[in-house]
């Protein structure tokens, strides 16, 4: 054991033998390391930057921003404990929380359920203090506790003596007298007389038993919240009997409150109208075989690689033009999603997975445009289930969020695809979390989305009610109640939930809402774990074993395709990539699914020619790849097309037409659909056209022509598809949610330093002969004492405390413990920087004996 652990396991000790904390600080000081370390791991902002004791610790726990952050992590009822203790007195004992949270009848389930609550308060540093003085943090009460501005989420109201202050004796006296308590000298008595009279449930029962009906419902309706209400200035007798009593307190000229004390005499002393200490159940609606899950994940997960690849060969040559703001135009999205066939939001989910893997990027270029990235040449050579864990584990990582393309932002405008403005740094921690809720379910068991969403609401009550701004406002959770009993996913973290289970069934992770065999393996990195990643090693482990499970289920590639009479190819299978990057030249994919159909056309059949194939080519081809004899008919299409192909010439003069048959030409010029071309004779073989080249091969083709396009020498132009892509690009890297959790190296350094600071800012130093420094004032001591004490201190084997001053002139105070002193530089142990350091004693300011060494 080092000096270090020996000297903090006697610090803790002395503290918790000591009387009872009296600050948070205090109370930091009698906890271990392993209790510091689960503070600092639940709130890594404490750690931005790294303390430098734990009075600075406390200091930064106590922040509006950080108890906010914090808040927003607690479950249901570990934030209705928070609340009760909001409105509980302060310092509140054990009982009377335990009071506030099971009522007059008691409850077993909150009973067992709330000592978790409270130690999951006072670990996280919201709460300290022994059981019988329980203290919620200040700021946290601030947040939670009632104010006109902001009701408390328990709906309770202002105590008596916060609802009567500034109220005038005179009124005092009516209000006591009326409720049938004796008058008082002071209002100090007499709200002390009227809280007693309503806390007293006897006193209390008795009074509202003369109370008219009336004035019952009204109670009935500010009871449970809000607490307020409107009167008029001549108020109905049911509530001019209630005021009159104190039962309802004027707060201004037209409003009235109901106190807390009496508020909680009519709930029967609970704080909360339904406590939740337990977690909705996830239980599976549907249950599949394991095998059948598997086979449609993998499934879902092939077609989710053709359709990757589908949309990069649309945008090959370049893709739509980036908006002047970023992102994909309306109009650009709308036609993708008529290529690919299918909704728009479903297309933009896609476009922002392949953004999001780094296979599309924008190409940077003045008049800029998405396109494919170098890496989807890579990614398109890896076997199919490495190219899906790729996409699987961008998406479980990536920030972006694809739900909200359509949707508008605070100021109006719409969020596009690919734009800016799609990052929702809460989007990993939930997939990561519903992806958990399934996997906790039996192998090929599917649950009801309304229950995973009513479990995220449990367990993060404050972010479901968008608090997830660190100025927000801790009381929306009564609005995050209204939404989960209403059942409409209004919250953000709800429709990231909902988009989630739909995205994962998109991608293959799950099949008919169950968790598939390799979208468990996939989760397997980090599940459980309160960051909810885990380290690269534990990652790609688990990414190798999605990957091995995966690829038995994907179909082997086919180098064959059945053709039919009627100019049809049917591919039985996926192709493998030479066979269906021809086909796709050479054909028209007419319909997809289970088997692919392809359609040969004289348009189609004359690309491949384009392209620079001869018709001899696509007879070998198609002899060669085809199981079923070619067809007479799609033989007689290739050579008609083939004879035709290239008989006209197609230049740039404007643009020309030029043929060795002068009646071929003749006939072009009689034709009635020729006349928007320009067309005239300039000599028998040759044609000139106002139209430019692209438009006049299109017009002869229209026309039931194949013209072939020449170069200025006279030669056949090949019209192949050429891939343009962009410069390298990095995938875009997701949008953290506050600082990451701090892993155990920097954890331990952390604590070390955390302690050695505490340590040197609270050691208890010997009276000085001369003035003792002020506190934060450096010691000031001659060189001759300094060197005495110092060597003084080494001899002994004691510690001291000095102010040093380093090169860069920063000032500070450390306890040392001497080891040698000589050549003007003392070696000592530093407490604070837990380490040995070497020092000048030049730069020693002063030094001072402590009183008791650590």
């Amino acid at each position: 054991m080092g000096t270090g652990e020996r000297n903090q396991e006697a610090h803790v000790s002395e503290g918790s033998a000591a009387t009872p904390p009296r600050t948070l600080a205090e109370a930091l000081r009698t906890r271990g390391d392993a209790s510091l370390a689960a503070l600092l791991r639940a709130r890594p902002d404490l750690l931005s930057p790294v303390p430098n004791d734990l009075s600075q610790l406390a200091t930064r726990a106590a922040t509006r921003a950080s108890v906010v952050r914090a808040l927003e992590r607690l479950d249901r009822f570990t934030l209705q404990t928070a609340e009760a203790l909001a409105v509980a007195p302060d310092p509140a004992p054990y009982e009377a929380l335990r009071a506030l949270m099971t009522g007059d009848d008691g409850d077993p389930a909150v009973e067992a359920a709330l000592p978790g609550a409270v130690g999951t308060l006072r670990d996280q540093a919201l709460l300290w203090g022994a059981d019988d003085r329980l203290r919620l943090v200040r700021t946290a009460r601030e947040l939670l506790a009632p104010s006109p501005a902001h009701p408390s989420p328990t709906g309770l109201g202002p105590t008596v003596a916060e609802a009567t202050a500034g109220m005038s004796p005179g009124r005092w006296q009516e209000t006591l007298a009326a409720a049938g308590l004796p008058p008082t000298h002071d209002p100090v008595s007499a709200v002390t007389a009227l809280a007693a009279l309503f806390s007293d449930r006897t006193r209390m029962s008795a009074l509202l038993d003369t109370a008219p009906p009336e004035a019952l419902m009204v109670l009935e309706r500010l009871v449970w919240g809000p607490p307020y209400g409107e009167v008029t200035p001549d108020p109905a007798p049911p509530v001019r009997w209630l005021r009159d009593r104190g039962l309802l307190l004027p707060t201004s000229l037209r409003t009235v409150v109901l106190p807390r004390e009496a508020a909680l005499h009519l709930r029967a002393g609970r704080a909360h109208r339904v406590p939740e200490p337990v977690p909705p159940a996830v239980v599976p609606a549907h249950a599949y075989s394991p095998q059948v899950v598997d086979s449609t994940a993998a499934g879902q997960a092939y077609t989710a690689l053709a359709t990757v690849e589908e949309l990069l060969k649309d945008w090959n040559e370049g893709g739509p033009a980036v908006l002047r703001s970023g992102g994909l135009s309306v109009r650009d999205l709308k036609r993708t999603a008529t290529a690919l066939d299918m909704p728009e939001h479903t297309a933009a989910f896609w476009v922002e997975l392949a953004y999001g893997a780094g296979l599309l990027a924008s190409d940077g270029e003045a008049s800029e445009r998405y396109a494919a990235t170098p890496a989807y040449d890579e990614w398109l050579e890896l076997p199919p289930q490495e190219q899906w864990t790729r996409l699987a584990t961008a998406w479980l990582h990536a920030t972006r969020t694809a739900g909200l393309v359509g949707s508008q932002d605070a100021k109006g405008r719409i969020l596009a695809a690919l734009g800016p403005d799609l990052d929702r740094s809460a989007a990993p921690e939930v997939r990561r979390r519903v992806l958990a809720l399934l996997a906790d379910l039996p192998e090929g068991a599917a649950p009801a989305p309304e229950q995973v969403l009513a479990r995220l609401r449990w367990e993060r009550p404050l972010r479901g009610a968008g608090a997830a701004s660190g100025a927000a406002s801790a009381s929306a959770s009564a609005s995050a109640s209204a939404s989960a009993s209403a059942g409409t996913p209004g919250d953000l973290r709800s429709r990231i939930a909902l988009w989630t289970l739909t995205e994962a069934e998109l991608l293959g992770v799950t099949g008919r809402g169950a968790l598939s065999s390799h979208g468990r393996a996939l989760l397997a990195a980090g599940h459980g774990t309160g960051a909810g990643t885990g380290t690269g090693i534990e990652e790609a482990t688990a990414v190798a074993r999605a990957a091995e499970l995966l690829a038995p289920l994907i179909p082997e590639p086919l180098d064959h395709v059945l053709l039919q009479a009627d100019l049809t190819a049917v591919a039985p299978g996926p192709l493998r990539r030479p066979l269906a990057d021809t086909l796709d030249v050479l054909a028209d994919v007419e319909s997809k699914g289970g088997a692919t159909v392809y359609r040969f056309t004289p348009a189609s059949v004359r690309r491949a020619l384009d392209a620079g194939r001869a018709a001899s080519d696509l007879h070998a081809f198609l002899a060669e790849h085809s199981r079923t004899p070619v067809p007479q008919p799609l033989s007689y299409l290739i050579d008609d097309v083939a004879r035709k192909h290239g008989h006209l010439r197609v230049g740039a003069a404007s643009a020309y037409v030029r043929c060795d048959d002068d009646a071929m030409l003749g006939e072009i010029l009689a034709d009635k659909r020729s006349q928007g071309l320009g067309l005239r004779r300039l000599a028998p073989t040759v044609l000139a056209a106002q139209a430019d080249p692209a438009a006049l091969l299109e017009g002869l083709r229209g026309m039931g022509f194949a013209p072939a396009a020449e170069s200025a020498a006279g030669d056949v132009l090949i019209t192949r598809a050429h891939a343009y892509r962009t410069p390298p690009r990095t995938a875009p890297a997701p949008v953290p949610e506050g600082p990451p959790t701090p892993d155990d190296t920097l954890l331990g350094a952390a604590l070390r330093a955390i302690r050695a600071g505490d340590m040197a800012s609270t050691a208890v130093r010997k009276e000085a002969p001369a003035a003792a420094p002020s506190p934060g004032e450096l010691p000031r001591t001659t060189s001759a004492e300094t060197l005495a004490t110092v060597q003084a201190a080494a001899l002994t084997g004691s510690a001291v405390w000095i102010g040093y001053v380093n090169a860069d002139g920063a000032a500070s105070q450390r306890v040392i413990a001497p080891v040698r002193v000589e050549g003007g530089f003392v070696t000592a142990y530093d407490h604070t920087a837990d380490e040995v350091r070497t020092y000048p004693l030049h730069r020693i300011t002063g030094v001072a004996e402590l009183a008791d060494s650590p």
